[in-house]
């Protein structure tokens, strides 16, 4: 039997980070690639005792089908938990998604035709750029700088691309502690990029997986919340870092027109996110100790990120030629290597040396690949893994290089 595959499905190869962790079945291989959060810090106990009650007490409403758009329950309950925030909505601002890559699924089937131009950072999360591929979108990118988006380039390439006749569907961003840069966007950019969205009728997609992940500095509003719920920005959020990934729940929010035509396509996609799953997030959002669960969060992630750095530090002076970004939150780091290094040699090479990473040419859209880069994530592996995988990354440098200067 021979199938026809749709045109965009033959050349379409997936999330290339989910086929490269495949090759990390080996126990014995430290980790840096994955964007995994901690399982130490899993509510256990909650999540164990809000799946008992939803079940008891109502199990067969639980193991059924539930609403397209969410349970209203814990959509009443991310109501008020965004408000902490300085977002005001209400239900029609928001649909339930199976995850945040879900949610981004469904911003590029509802908005993208073939073809059509998004701006985007360079570099950007690879998520975003898998899903937006799967409509055969175009984009308009720039180099990310150390206080987040280039918006002044931004603006004359949008206003350039305009006068020729194609206006961007939509400017998607990651503001608060990139993926995977670490990058965290300034308040005087997010007012531009505001107002450029304004200027040029073009809407700002905001991904915030890692807002409530701030180790140090001080909290800048949402790009959303400074448009107090206007219209011009369209928020994703999910519950996979902050609660954690298995329970694969997060949401959307934005316009009402707009969220009605996510609603109407997860309908046709996935119909509806597990009532269990929503459940427990209802109760960690109404019945935990949030602040608690957050400080904890913080107080460990954050020294993890000091042993990472101090490690790079160590191993990594200036004369190596290797850079990295120093986050403010989130999960990962960014490191820049020289150029004669292409570091997806250098993930196979690595992996022989039992340590991984994700090659940074992923987070860049074809005809923008950079070759000299790596996502490090610090968040999942303990403390003397951190330590004993920098060396070994540093040792495979060195062979790298040793083996360059032979040829």
């Amino acid at each position: 039997m021979k199938y026809e595959f749709a045109s965009l499905m033959k050349g379409f190869e997936g999330y290339a980070i989910g086929k490269m962790l495949s090759y990390l079945g080996d126990p014995d291989i430290i980790s840096f690639a994955g964007g995994l959060p901690s399982d130490e810090l899993f509510p256990l106990d909650l999540i164990q005792k809000a799946a008992e009650k939803s079940l008891c007490e109502d199990p067969a409403r639980v193991l059924q089908y539930s609403p397209i758009p969410g349970e209203k329950d814990l959509i009443e309950a991310i109501i008020d938990y965004l408000k902490t925030d300085g977002i005001f909505i209400g239900p029609e601002n928001m649909v339930i998604t199976t995850s945040g890559q879900h949610g981004l699924d469904l911003i590029g089937r509802a908005f993208l035709d073939p073809q059509d131009l998004i701006v985007i950072d360079l570099p950007t999360f690879g998520g975003a750029l898998a899903a937006f591929e799967l409509e055969d979108a175009r984009y308009i990118a720039k180099d990310i700088e150390d206080d987040g988006s280039n918006v002044a380039d931004f603006d004359e390439d949008i206003e350039a691309s305009i006068n020729r006749g194609q206006t961007p569907k939509f400017i998607y961003v990651v503001p608060d502690f990139q993926n995977p840069s670490g990058i965290t966007m300034s308040l005087k950019k997010r007012y531009t990029l505001l107002e450029m969205a304004k200027k040029y009728q073009v809407p700002i997609v905001e991904d915030s997986p890692y807002r409530e992940l701030r180790y140090r500095g001080v909290q800048i509003p949402s790009i959303y919340s400074l448009d107090n719920n206007n219209g011009n920005v369209i928020g994703l959020y999910t519950f996979s870092k902050i609660l954690c990934p298995g329970i694969r729940v997060g949401f959307n929010i934005g316009p009402p027109d707009v969220m009605k035509k996510l609603a109407f396509i997860k309908g046709a996609n996935i119909l509806n996110t597990p009532k269990l799953n929503q459940d427990i997030c209802r109760t960690f959002l109404t019945e935990h100790d949030l602040s608690a669960h957050f400080q904890k969060a913080i107080t460990y992630y954050d020294v993890k990120l000091h042993f990472f750095l101090e490690a790079l530090e160590e191993n990594f002076p200036a004369d190596t030629g290797v850079k990295w970004t120093k986050p403010e939150g989130g999960l990962f780091l960014w490191i820049t290597t020289p150029e004669e290094i292409n570091t997806l040699d250098l993930f196979y090479m690595a992996i022989e040396e039992k340590v991984a990473f994700v090659p940074g040419e992923v987070f860049y859209p074809e005809g923008f690949r950079r070759y000299n880069t790596m996502r490090i994530n610090f968040s999942y592996p303990t403390k003397e893994q951190i330590l004993e995988g920098v060396k070994r990354l540093k040792a495979v440098i060195q062979k790298y290089m040793s083996q360059k200067l032979k040829i």
